[in-house]
């Protein structure tokens, strides 16, 4: 009895399912999901011209068992924004279409002035006619073609700068863009050019990124925060457990603008010292354990800057090592005059 009753239901199932199949799709839905809130790269129209295209004809009124959903699927992963596709019908024989963007990290602007995004999975994305998306910049950057071994890893490091800065509210504010210049060494480096000041910032390579904006942010806070964001030309930051900063010669007078904005400045930066230190009492709280810092150790204002003339050549002013040290080092600071 149990296997006709069995029988019997799989029968219907098999109609019901073949009746879905002849019923034609009432309607559609799309949902795009981005990273730029409601602003995307693709427009509804734009998903509904792909939509006609993977179908061969239109949307509404076809049999569902003429679309291909995989293949459809698949075909709207082929344009040069969209990184998932989802397609499917619900019971009302309403077709649903969930599209999420790619999402970009940096705007490249290469050495023959071509420019694009890359994703977070360092792909190159074109930019849209829908919408400019903020992102930090990087310019100077060699064509793929004119890239040597040396810059194999030019990109990741491009990728993994851009999402630290747009991590941090304060140096997401601060970075107005980063330059690649050549180093003695023939390879790149990267030097930040900043919103409030004249300064250029020497970062080196992509390696210890955040450890690099730790000693700036530090630097900021003790050194410029008194003697005025146009007092130094150079900030070199490449090196573990250094700051060394070049006086310029002809320092500006700070503008009435330029003094805002460094109180603005400086403002964030004592906010950001106040988010740490609640943070680090939370941690404490949490744990039961004395909370480590955020930053490398700071030191005292007298301390970070060394008023000393040029070293000979014979003395080492940087003490660069072959490799950036990973532990943490002391934030010992020292000036140059150029």
């Amino acid at each position: 009895m149990w296997m006709v009753i069995g029988s019997g239901m799989l029968v219907l199932l098999i109609a019901a399912m073949g009746k879905q199949k002849k019923n034609a799709c009432k309607d559609y839905s799309i949902t795009i999901k981005g990273s730029a809130g409601k602003d995307f790269f693709l427009s509804e129209p734009d998903i509904v011209r792909l939509l006609k295209t993977a179908s061969k004809g239109n949307i509404k009124g076809q049999q569902k068992a003429s679309f291909n959903l995989q293949q459809m699927e698949n075909l709207l992963e082929e344009n040069v924004w969209i990184k998932d596709a989802q397609l499917y019908f619900d019971n009302r024989d309403v077709l649903h279409v969930v599209v999420a963007e790619r999402r970009p990290v940096a705007r490249i602007f290469t050495s023959s002035g071509k420019t694009f995004y890359i994703d977070e999975n360092e792909k190159g994305i074109p930019l849209s006619q829908n919408m400019s998306i903020k992102v930090p910049v990087f310019t100077g950057v060699p064509d793929k073609e004119n890239r040597s071994k040396k810059d194999s890893l030019l990109i990741h490091d491009i990728r993994v700068t851009a999402e630290f800065i747009s991590g941090n509210s304060f140096w997401a504010s601060q970075v107005a863009q980063i330059d690649l210049a050549p180093s003695g060494g023939g390879s790149l480096e990267f030097e930040m050019v900043p919103v409030v000041g004249n300064h250029m910032v020497k970062l080196g390579s992509g390696e210890n990124i955040q450890q690099k904006f730790n000693r700036l942010f530090i630097f900021y806070q003790q050194v410029l925060a008194r003697s005025g964001f146009d007092k130094y030309k150079t900030i070199d930051v490449r090196f573990a457990g250094q700051v060394v900063g070049g006086r310029s010669e002809n320092p500006k007078v700070d503008s009435v603008q330029l003094r805002k904005n460094v109180e603005t400045l400086l403002r964030q930066i004592k906010k950001m010292e106040s988010e740490n230190e609640s943070i680090k009492e939370s941690m404490t709280q949490d744990a039961g354990l004395v909370a480590g810092p955020t930053v490398e150790r700071p030191v005292s204002a007298n301390d970070a800057v060394a008023n000393h003339p040029d070293p000979k050549p014979s003395e080492t002013t940087l003490n660069p090592k072959p490799s950036e040290e990973t532990k943490m080092p002391k934030a010992v600071m020292k000036m140059r005059r150029q």
